[in-house]
């Protein structure tokens, strides 16, 4: 299809690779983490989202993370990286933003600024207009990542609607981790394809992209881009793919039992395929290797 945006695609939210001190980066594995993640079908990755636990890491960590991947993209063709820049100081947001183009990612997905839950729309569009105007070259791309159920605050129709009528090309659209049917098919029907919706939550896939959305970046992508990408694929060839977009519901449901996710999926990406067992960061808690083999064996029966 050509009407599709250039950051169209289905993402993996990627865990981040932490040794076992969750102190330190395991920079030797990521690597082989990117590559796995291209040979199972994303389009890309986006780093430090909510499952890469984005928000337990300084500024100056995330730069650390960021400089060490930029040496990997020239063995990855094609395969788009985002990374997470939103904090709650827009200096701080500015400078990862800044930063991020400065190293060539294909695009930023920012958080509201979450702790003041009752700003306005204006207020809000005042912040993301000043992070554009300071952060963000002509012609790169900013996402807004609305997850209400995390942050306390989104993105309302109203607000969608004046950041892109500004900003046409850099405001490129939303991630969209509401999990409200409703919300996709509003934005959907009132922006079309002007919008760029990737849309977070796998068991909406099918829905989202009838409703004008162009793709995925979730969780459990981490473990079942392959299904996504067979979704995504069918739908752009015209053809029905509610037969295995019932199966990533199952693959969906099953996941969604533990909470929060990147645990689990640290330790089910070690399980079934090899990957070094990677810690999470406090306030998270590794999964305990009786969880991780039970979930194993009951997620390779669905």
């Amino acid at each position: 299809m050509t009407d599709l945006h250039p950051l169209a695609g289905i993402y993996a939210a990627a865990v981040t690779p932490l040794k076992e001190d969750a102190s330190s980066f395991d920079f030797e594995a990521v690597p082989a983490f990117l590559h796995f993640l291209a040979s199972r079908g994303c389009h890309g990755a986006l780093l430090f989202g909510t499952t890469g636990e984005g928000p337990s890491f300084s500024p100056k960590e995330r730069e650390t993370f960021m400089r060490s991947v930029r040496v990997i993209r020239s063995q990855l063709r094609g395969f788009k990286l985002l990374v997470g820049t939103g904090t709650p100081s827009l200096s701080e947001t500015i400078e990862l933003t800044k930063l991020a183009f400065e190293l060539n990612f294909d695009g930023v997905v920012v958080l509201p600024p979450y702790y003041f839950r009752k700003a306005t729309n204006d207020g809000l569009f005042n912040w993301f207009s000043e992070l554009i105007d300071n952060a963000v070259p002509k012609n790169k791309y900013l996402l807004g990542y609305h997850i209400p159920p995390m942050t306390g605050i989104g993105f309302s129709l109203e607000l969608l609607e004046r950041l892109k009528e500004k900003y046409p090309v850099q405001f490129a659209g939303i991630k969209d981790s509401s999990h409200d049917k409703e919300f996709a098919t509003a934005v959907g029907q009132k922006f079309g394809k002007d919008l760029l919706v990737l849309n977070g939550t796998d068991s909406y896939l099918h829905h989202a992209l009838q409703n004008n959305a162009q793709g995925a970046i979730t969780a459990p992508a981490n473990l079942i881009s392959d299904n996504l990408r067979k979704v995504w694929d069918a739908y752009q060839a015209g053809k029905d793919p509610t037969e295995i977009q019932n199966k990533v519901n199952e693959q969906r449901h099953f996941l969604e039992k533990y909470a929060p996710i990147a645990p689990i999926l640290k330790g089910l990406l070690h399980k079934i395929y090899g990957l070094p067992q990677w810690s999470v960061r406090s306030p998270l808690e590794d999964a305990d290797e009786k969880t991780i083999e039970q979930a194993a064996e009951e997620f390779l029966k669905i």
